[in-house]
């Protein structure tokens, strides 16, 4: 069957599967073949860029969500000339400043001493608009956490301490660009998203409104009517 988008390769966050993109990708059935990276095997950007351009098509575009937007980068470096489009939600281009790199492996640390906890009711509204915690988009967050588990978790943050700056790959990016953000995204908020847009040339921002870090999950109708026009574009 030939599709009139061509192949998207889609990249999940942290402690994300497949499962993040299940609704959009499903939307999309009529206008492209979709895959999922699995961004849980290895501990760098660079790693998890070649692999997944290792399983991709020779030409795709480019759908990354927080994690996967580092990933994304990478790949962009590495193999720009395969990339036809990209779409980045609720991500950021600078390295890991001081503060979140210490929270990050204060986690870490506890979960070498502990029993891996996933994610937790606590950590729940920093990932959804608060009207998503109670019920199955919460509970989708905290079973995809499961799934992926601790020893992919502690590799997916070593990736992301060590992820370089891209600020620098913006300006070198030629392909339509979209770039979107919950409004109320906590982890990685809008003006992040701004910095991405005022860097690529050309680029559209869209900010969905009572929408935290997984617009997939929180809003796949708004993340699927967005990537349709994308497409279209």
């Amino acid at each position: 069957m030939t599709f009139p988008s061509g192949p998207l390769l889609f990249l999940p966050g942290l402690l994300n599967d497949a499962v993040l993109w299940r609704g959009p990708i499903a939307a999309l059935a009529d206008r492209s073949a979709a895959a999922v990276a699995d961004l849980t095997l290895d501990d760098s950007v660079a790693a998890m860029a070649r692999r997944a351009l290792a399983a991709a098509p020779p030409r795709f575009g480019l759908v990354a969500l927080s994690m996967g937007g580092y990933v994304a980068f990478e790949i962009l470096r590495q193999a720009p000339e395969r990339v036809t489009r990209l779409a980045l939600f609720d991500t950021g281009a600078a390295p890991e400043d001081a503060a979140h790199a210490a929270l990050r492996r204060q986690g870490m640390e506890q979960i070498k001493v502990g029993r891996f906890a996933g994610v937790t009711t606590r950590l729940l509204p920093k990932l959804v608009h608060a009207s998503h915690v109670a019920g199955p988009v919460g509970d989708a967050v905290k079973a995809m956490a499961e799934r992926v588990g601790g020893e992919a978790f502690l590799r997916q943050q070593r990736a992301i301490l060590a992820r370089p700056d891209s600020r620098p790959t913006l300006a070198t990016i030629r392909v339509p660009t979209l770039v979107a953000v919950g409004a109320d995204d906590v982890l990685t908020p809008p003006a992040l998203a701004q910095e991405i847009h005022a860097g690529i040339a050309g680029s559209h921002l869209h900010v969905l409104s009572e929408c935290g870090h997984l617009p997939p999950l929180e809003r796949p109708e708004g993340t699927a009517a967005l990537l349709r026009e994308w497409l279209d574009a």
